[in-house]
């Protein structure tokens, strides 16, 4: 391996801590496999020299006694070697895809927003799966066949030095082709686990936008893309999968060459009388078990190949650095009114400016309107609220903290958000609402839910609040889903309160009944909505105008009215009518 293979597998084998009790247990029973064979090898001597030669019949009864005892020690042996190395594998396993899954939900929503999920996915369960395999394959392997290897070496230099040394010649021959060839593996692993995650962002696309699909009727477009990206993952399998099979016959022709020289000089040394015959079957015995852990460790050594390109693009995840973190010192944020400032805040998710010199000020209670075209920075201004990101320069305050030297948990406790994308999971609708405060008893559910003016439809479904709504909430209908997102965050009691389109998706009715409960809800809480329909904040207590990412005007509805600007455009565009 190179220097950065073993690094990467030394770094494999530092999860096996947690489970070196299970190890230790499968290296003594890997002694009783080992002992077994070799003493199998062993007696090959006597039974030829003295049962087959000698003709001393008394030793026939002992023959099945011999037999049957070696198969059981084996055999037991065997069974409990394997069970606790690969449930030790599995255990490995496990604690890898914690840790994977532990640092890919804390990178930032910059990382999120240059990588598909599909290839996310696949690290997270392909790749660790093919670690899986080949971990436990190679611990079970190296084990076993390594101390059987050990075992039948000594019996067979004990036996005859000279003959084992011939055999042995071989070996480093072999090294060569097994080394060229697992080289190939760990390379076309590495490929192959990328095109796995290219067919894991279809299936995902894919059942994801199925009702968008089903529309257009593109189900064999779809099948047609799938297919391509299969056999495009098949074609790097398909290598893996010749190179390892190349590799036992490698070993068997390297190793039949050992086995003629030994035949050929060991039957010399018979018929001139310096061995018996015994010994030489012993001995070619023992080489020809020998020759089995052989082989297969140099499987082994395929199988850390494949577990090494798998690996590097797990630790390549796992080395992506948290680009949202908590600052060293950060401390608890304190909300006592609820004022949020932005302080000449420039913002960029590349090369070019989102926001340029924004500052603003949401009073406590104070309800304020971002509106402006599209592209204009209205999410950008509550993401950055969030600490979704962070700005390139200029700070956000938070009751005259910066929001950068708070610790997380506390921003986040601080606020509620309402998004345009209803997102629920596919869970009852009970534990959906109560998502932002996962200990919130059932009676506050149920107020919460009355506020959103939702609790009249969950009481008409067949289960209540402990329906099952299916993936994203599929089995309800867009207004619903935005009044189960809006009790959440009613369920939340947060001071600050975000509400991006929150009532998009409502019919005319329903939004009605929601804006107050909106109304409530902003009641004595610092309120950011955004809105392209201006019907919906013209009470606000303050209209912010953005565009190109600037700040263009500031005031109330007809302040903004009254000077002709860019508000004034867009609310004539809407009303023109």
């Amino acid at each position: 391996m190179t220097n950065k293979g073993t690094q990467i597998y030394k770094r494999l084998l530092t999860y096996t801590r947690s489970c070196r009790g299970r190890i230790i247990v499968s290296v003594i029973a890997s002694l009783g496999v080992a002992g077994s064979d070799a003493a199998a090898a062993k007696l090959i001597q006597p039974f030829i020299d003295r049962l087959v030669v000698a003709g001393d019949v008394s030793l026939v009864k002992l023959v099945p006694i011999f037999v049957l005892g070696l198969a059981t020690i084996k055999g037991v042996s065997r069974f409990i070697q394997e069970y606790y190395i690969k449930t030790a594998g599995q255990l490995v396993m496990q604690d890898i895809r914690n840790d994977l899954f532990a640092h890919s939900i804390n990178l930032g929503m910059r990382y999120f927003s240059k990588i598909s999920s599909g290839p996310l996915m696949s690290r997270i369960l392909n790749d660790v799966n093919v670690i899986q395999a080949s971990v436990a394959e190679v611990l079970v392997g190296i084990l076993r066949e390594g101390i059987t290897l050990i075992a039948l070496t000594g019996v067979a230099f004990y036996g005859d030095w000279k003959l084992t040394a011939m055999a042995f010649v071989v070996l480093p021959l072999a090294a060569w082709p097994a080394s060229s060839i697992g080289k190939r593996i760990k390379r076309y692993t590495r490929s192959g686990q990328g095109a796995m995650g290219q067919l894991t962002k279809v299936l995902e696309q894919t059942f994801s936008g199925v009702k968008v699909i089903k529309a257009f009727g593109t189900e064999e477009r779809e099948v047609d893309r799938f297919k391509d990206e299969n056999r495009f993952y098949y074609r790097f399998l398909r290598k893996v999968i010749k190179y390892d099979a190349a590799s036992s016959p490698v070993m068997e022709i390297m190793s039949s060459f050992g086995v003629a020289a030994v035949l050929w000089y060991g039957l010399h040394r018979v018929i001139s009388g310096g061995m018996t015959q015994g010994e030489l079957f012993s001995v070619i015995g023992a080489i020809m078990f020998m020759y089995t852990p052989a082989k297969r460790l140099s499987k082994m050594y395929n199988r850390i190949q494949q577990a090494i390109g798998a690996a590097e693009r797990v630790f390549e995840l796992l080395g992506q650095p948290r680009d949202i973190a908590d600052e060293p010192g950060a401390e608890p944020l304190l909300v006592d009114h609820g004022k949020v400032s932005f302080d000449h805040v420039v913002f960029s998710y590349g090369e070019e400016p989102v926001l340029q010199d924004v500052s603003l000020e949401a009073l406590p209670g104070e309800v304020v309107a971002l509106v402006g075209p599209s592209g204009a920075g209205k999410s950008t201004i509550v993401a950055l609220v969030n600490r979704f990101y962070d700005p390139q320069s200029g700070s956000i305050l938070i009751d005259g903290q910066n929001i950068r030297q708070v610790t997380l948990s506390s921003l986040k406790a601080s606020l509620a958000m309402v998004d345009q994308e209803t997102f629920l999971f596919n869970d009852t609708i009970a534990n959906n609402i109560r998502y932002g405060r996962p200990g919130a008893s059932d009676e506050e559910v149920v107020e919460a839910a009355r506020q959103a003016f939702a609790d009249p439809f969950i009481s008409l479904l067949p289960s209540g609040y402990e329906t099952e709504i299916g993936d994203r909430g599929l089995r309800l209908s867009g207004g619903q889903r935005q009044r189960i997102c809006i009790a959440r965050a009613i369920l939340r009691d947060a001071p600050i309160l975000i509400l991006d389109e929150a009532t998009s998706a409502l019919d005319t009715e329903s939004e009605a009944m929601v804006q107050k409960a909106l109304a409530n809800l902003m009641e004595n809480r610092t309120t950011f909505v955004i809105a392209h329909r201006l019907s919906t904040i013209m009470h606000a207590d303050k209209i912010v105008v953005l565009d190109q990412g600037r700040v263009v005007e500031a005031g109330k509805h007809q302040e903004l009215l009254d000077k002709g600007g860019l508000y004034k455009k867009l609310y004539d565009i809407q009303f023109r009518a």
